[in-house]
């Protein structure tokens, strides 16, 4: 499995190729319509991040010592975005996930071409994932005592 920064390497040149904002916007609906299917009955209020404009589930697990995220949303970019997240994120340990910095929505531009209310949104999926990252590590470490 790659490294964090070598997944992040491989998004920044996979979104070097496109020129323009509309190329770059399709990819991440791509993105999001590649996302495995999820199911229903993780669809539900308590998988709902807040602070999200549109409706954005996140379930993750823990399996041995590593987290696994599945999501979706009803927005297709927001969809995209989440999937380049967990792309990123998921199969890592809780302390690498919280260590993440993910220059990489920087270095490709994404923060800096949405609109404000999905810059917050962002902003509110990465804080869910590295909270239940926080959550999973507290029950690691009492797990070990």
């Amino acid at each position: 499995m790659m490294t964090i920064q070598e997944e992040e390497n491989k998004i920044i040149e996979e979104f070097s190729i496109f020129e323009d904002w509309m190329d770059k916007y399709n990819y991440i609906i791509e993105l999001g319509n590649a996302l495995p299917i999820m199911d229903e009955k993780y669809k539900q209020e308590n998988y709902l991040i807040a602070g999200c404009q549109s409706n954005v589930w996140l379930q993750a697990e823990l399996i041995d010592g590593k987290i696994y995220f599945k999501a979706d949303s009803d927005a297709i970019i927001t969809k995209g975005i989440i999937s380049l997240l967990i792309r990123v994120l998921s199969g890592r340990t809780p302390d690498e996930i919280i260590n993440a910095s993910l220059s990489f929505l920087n270095i490709i531009g994404l923060t800096q071409h949405l609109t404000p209310t999905r810059s917050n949104g962002l902003l509110s999926m990465i804080k869910q994932i590295k909270v239940y990252a926080m959550a999973f590590k507290t029950k690691v470490n009492q797990n070990d005592r």
